[in-house]
């Protein structure tokens, strides 16, 4: 229906504080999420694994990402290219520059939305 049509614009969604070194900003619809992510060079996203499926798009900047509960691939996607991550596969990564990185997941991000995503805490 018309009437459920949003329009945004990112400068209006409040950007939410994750770390020293991260934030984000967030657009949920019913059956996906699409964030702006905003990491300073050296900015860890500890491991961890989620049932939503995940898009990386990097816009600026570049991550490292390893994949695998034992780390046992490394990848890095850099400004321009995109990353997929399938359901419940461990990854994590490290900003290899100050990086803008837009994520797309399917289902919403439940953990990010009620701010139980205690994971980033991790040392």
């Amino acid at each position: 229906m018309p009437e459920t049509v949003r329009h945004f614009t990112w400068s209006d969604i409040p950007e939410e504080r994750v770390t020293d070194l991260i934030s984000r900003r967030l657009i949920t619809g019913d059956q996906m999420m699409l964030a702006h992510v905003y990491l300073k060079k050296d900015a860890l996203v500890p491991q961890h694994s989620h049932h939503n499926e995940q898009l990386t798009y990097i816009l600026e900047g570049a991550l490292h990402f390893f994949i695998g509960a034992n780390r046992e691939r490394e990848v890095i996607v850099r400004a321009g290219e995109v990353l997929h991550l399938p359901s419940n596969v461990p990854h994590e990564a490290r900003a290899l520059e100050d990086t803008l990185d837009v994520d797309i997941f399917s289902p919403p991000r439940q953990d990010w939305l009620d701010h139980t995503d205690n994971y980033f805490q991790k040392k």
